[in-house]
């Protein structure tokens, strides 16, 4: 920021319930020392007073694009350079869509054209709407070109329904963005894996496991919200695609380690989450198995050791491996951080009642070579977020 006294923030408020959070935000932001000037989309207006806002943020709110008095000296451009900073919180499906396809239509979008000042979105919405393809892809595209993302959370939603499409509240947003320590992994580049793998028998059937891909992508999402670089190799899920830079999706472990070996090197850190199959069949048959009375015997053979391989390399990325055990939890996951030489490992228990594969919460136990971790059952967003908060202290002390 070049105003390092009082940063100077625009903030975006798009047409979204969550707009009466803008409020809250603009008092959160001043009372970190910045200044704000906010800019108002059509829509926001339905849902909360320019007025209002103007009044928390101690100068007039900026709505139309051509207003004769604003714009008698191309007062959008002086305004695009004033920020050091942009937000739009809460930013709607719609606006998202409108950014990360270049349309300058209003106010709000011009500037962001027009500013050389980076972007933060917290993002509003409907669940559903949240998890559409469409959405999805747009948040990509807005990552891809360095905006930051900051949310959405998951909870009850006005409309009623519960899931992931929360704006962020105001205060952990004001603590993102004007924190002592805004992005802890900026400028860290990060390779995970996600989800299983599907070794085939035949076109139609194949030997997998139960994993769905819920931590890794939880991971991805957190991992880019603090900055990271992230790109995620994901084996077949059913989860919408996450909003990051790049998803490279593989079927088979040969496949996820081709894809891992081509990028690693240029990676600081890896997490495997996924659950990759040990074993595959010898022989894929080139048509479908036809079932009779008799057996069938099976020949498996070994899947290469993508962890191992990665942690062995020279130099070797900061490595996180994942353990999913059915007993003897910390003598088995230690055994493995020592085996593989792993930086460090989450552990857990599955096959029982609660966490797991294919559960949306989780308990895990984090390792390392001096010292250990639990972590409570919880949510695999808010996992993940523990997660990357023991992660970044173990890698800030390893370089």
């Amino acid at each position: 920021m070049t105003s390092q006294d009082r940063p100077r923030i625009l903030l975006g408020v798009s047409g979204s319930i969550a707009a009466y959070k803008s409020a809250e935000l603009i008092r959160r932001l001043r009372e970190r020392g910045a200044e704000v000037q906010v800019v108002m989309t059509a829509h926001a207006r339905a849902f909360i007073s320019p007025l209002s806002l103007q009044a928390l943020a101690g100068r007039p709110v900026r709505l139309e694009l051509f207003d004769s008095a604003a714009e008698a000296g191309m007062g959008h451009i002086e305004l695009a350079r004033w920020a050091d900073l942009i937000i739009i919180a809460p930013a709607s499906a719609n606006l998202i869509a409108r950014l990360a396809h270049g349309l300058a239509d209003d106010l709000l979008t011009t500037l962001v054209l027009a500013s050389q000042a980076p972007l933060t979105i917290a993002p509003a919405m409907n669940q559903q709407m949240w998890a559409h393809p469409a959405v999805r892809e747009n948040v990509a595209r807005l990552l891809s070109r360095g905006a930051r993302l900051l949310g959405p959370d998951s909870g009850d939603q006005a409309c009623g329904e519960i899931g992931s499409g929360r704006m962020l509240e105001p205060s952990a947003i004001a603590e993102a963005v004007l924190g002592i320590q805004q992005q802890p992994f900026a400028g860290v580049r990060l390779l995970i894996t996600a989800g299983p793998t599907h070794e085939a028998l035949d076109p139609v059937r194949f030997i997998g496991n139960r994993s769905s891909g819920k931590m890794g992508y939880a991971l991805a999402q957190v991992l880019t919200e603090l900055g990271a670089q992230v790109i995620l190799v994901s084996g077949p899920t059913a989860l919408p695609a996450p909003p990051l830079a790049r998803l490279v999706r593989v079927e088979s472990a040969a496949e996820m380690h081709a894809a891992v070996m081509e990028r690693v090197g240029e990676c600081d850190i890896f997490i495997a989450a996924a659950a990759v199959a040990d074993y595959r069949p010898e022989l894929q048959a080139s048509r479908k198995l036809k079932k009779h009375s008799g057996n069938i015997d099976l020949r498996l053979v070994p899947n290469p050791d993508i962890l191992a391989e990665v942690a062995a390399r020279n130099p070797a990325p900061f490595t996180l491996g994942f353990a999913a055990e059915t007993e003897a939890l910390e003598a088995n996951a230690r055994a493995k951080l020592n085996n593989k030489g792993l930086d460090m490992i989450a552990a857990n228990l599955v096959g029982g009642a609660e966490g797991g594969f294919d559960r949306d919460d989780n308990a895990l136990l984090l390792l390392w070579g001096d010292g250990q971790r639990e972590l409570p059952l919880m949510p695999k967003h808010q996992a993940a977020r523990e997660i990357a908060r023991a992660l970044m202290q173990r890698y800030v002390t390893s370089t």
